[in-house]
Order: structure tokens, then sequence, then C-alpha cells
């Protein structure tokens, strides 16, 4: 039987995790539902309905939706994350009474049943930090729940966390709607000749902004149809050597033989090297100019000899 896939997500901005709707087809999006995840049983909302799908997602087959969410489970959710801020705060306090260094407690979460309590942490230590004392001791304060920790990075820290942007932005993008993080590397501010200082190009959460890959594809092909820097072209002014690139203008900067700088259009130039090899070209010779430069490019060839006919 195809599976009735459906896209739930168990944070408000956050990932879509997909799974079988098949023992529930009448379901809508906006619905709850409670799911088994390697987190133990969490309550989701329905996001996305993909219908019947082929092939299997997140690398492996989809589990299925163990039932919808009653108003009960709404409740209990509700009254449980109110219990985070305490959990939090209580962490924070054992961590400093045993002496545990290294680590930032960011922030704690309940299931929706309270049945998991889940304490997220940040670490820039290198090696694993040890925290068997800390966990045994939580657990001992909520011996009803069972207690994990879990380590995140410094992106999900700032997402959480919350805040302005390094940008000037009220809130960050993290916060706001970013569900993943997209890989990026310098090489994507090098492409929209952004500013290498640190302070233009990391975000609050001290890695590259989030932001360098919103536009990089556009400035990829916008340039690909632009000569790069260093390179010579002809103007209606004469020759010149790109300077710099505007790629989402679609023009260049051109110093002159002159010693003059405009700008020009795509329009407006034409690659040296392009014009040379036509000039080259033009010199060869041809049937009708066997003495070469002649006007045809060395299009005509000789005539063929015929042969005889048969």
């Amino acid at each position: 039987m195809t599976p009735i896939v459906v896209g739930i997500r168990f944070q408000k901005i956050g990932k879509i995790y997909h799974f079988d709707a098949s023992n529930q087809a009448d379901i809508q999006v906006g619905d709850f539902a409670v799911v088994d995840t390697s987190r133990g049983r969490q309550l989701g909302e329905v996001v996305q309905i993909l219908g019947e799908q082929n092939g299997t997602f997140e690398g492996g087959p989809l589990k299925s939706i163990q039932r919808r969410a009653t108003p009960r489970d709404l409740v209990m959710r509700q009254i449980w994350q109110k219990k985070e801020l305490e959990a939090m705060i209580n962490c924070r306090a054992k961590a400093a009474e045993l002496k545990v260094e290294g680590i930032k407690i960011v922030t704690a979460e309940y299931t929706y049943d309270g049945s998991r309590l889940t304490f997220l942490y940040n670490t820039e230590a290198e090696e694993k930090v040890d925290l068997k004392k800390l966990r045994g001791a939580m657990q001992r304060l909520y011996n009803r729940t069972k207690v994990e920790m879990r380590q995140i990075g410094p992106r999900d820290m700032a997402k959480i966390i919350g805040g302005m942007g390094a940008c000037g932005m009220e809130n960050r993008c993290c916060s706001m709607f970013l569900t993943e993080f997209s890989p990026i590397s310098i090489k994507m501010a090098k492409e929209q000749g952004i500013s290498l200082t640190p302070s233009e190009i990391t975000g609050m959460c001290g890695r590259l902004r989030c932001c360098l890959v919103y536009e990089y594809e556009q400035y990829v092909e916008a340039r690909k149809q632009l000569p790069k820097r260093n390179k010579r072209v002809v103007t209606l002014e004469g020759e010149g050597k790109v300077v710099d690139i505007y790629p989402l203008k679609q023009s260049v900067l051109v110093e002159l033989d002159n010693g003059r700088v405009q700008e020009y259009t795509q329009e407006e130039i034409q690659p040296w090297e392009e014009l040379e090899a036509l000039r080259k070209k033009s010199q060869e010779p041809c049937a009708k100019h066997p003495e070469g430069g002649c006007s045809c490019g060395g299009s005509e060839t000789r005539p063929r000899k015929k042969g005889r006919k048969r």
C-alpha cells in the first residue's frame, strides 16, 4: 500500500519531518498528531499534505502516525511547557554547584506528556564534556521523568535565544523563518563582493551569516554573462581592462588605456580575445585570396576537384 505522506513540525520554526498518515486518511493541515520519534512520543502540527508518495524520506521508511491529538493532549503540552523555564534554571544552578565548566544550558524541553525532559546545552570545548554527574543529579530531582542531555551547535543556540541580528534586524533570520541551516562558505562572500572583515560576514552565533546564501546563486548566474577582473575588453571609447564587476547591474568598470575609468553595460563591451581571434582568422588565406588578408575571413575554401561521373 502506498503511504499517504504528511509533514509534521514539532516547533514553531523547526524542521519538517514526514510520517505515514495512511491510518488517518482524513487528517488536514493544522491538525495535531502524536507520533513516535527517536526522542520518544511527541506532539506536532501537520503543516503539509503530500498525498501518496513512493520511496523513502529522511533516508529510511516512514513511521506511522499513532493517533490524532486530543484536547487533553494539547492542554498537557501547555502545562509542561510552562515548567521548562524552571527546569532550565534548576539545571544551571546544579551545574554551578557541581562546578561543571565549559557548557551553557540553553533551554529545557518537555515532551507533551512530561515523560521526557531534555536539557539542550552548548560547549566550545573540543573534547567531550562529562555530564554524568549533572544528568544524574537532575534525574534524582525529576525522578518521574526520563532526563537527557543533548548538545547543540552555535547556530541552534542563537535560534533558540533569539534577539537582534548582526545586520541590525530586530529578530534574527534563524528565529523568524529558517527551518534548516544551509552549508555556508567564504566563497559565497567573495562571489558577492562582500568584505571579508569578520564583523561583516559573522553572525551573532560566531559563524558565517546565514544570509550569505540568499543571493549567492543569482550572483553566480549573473557573473557568467560578464568578463572577469583584469580581462581586456573593447568598448566604443577603445580598449581597456576590467577593474570591477557589478553582477546584479550586469555592468563592469573598465580602465581604458588612456587612464580613464568608466562603467559599461554588458551590451556595450566585447571580449578582446574574441575580437583578436576574428582578426587573426580574417588574415588566413582562402580560395579567392591565397595571399591572405581577405575580408571573407577564410570561410571560403578551395573548390574540390570533381570526380568522375559514374
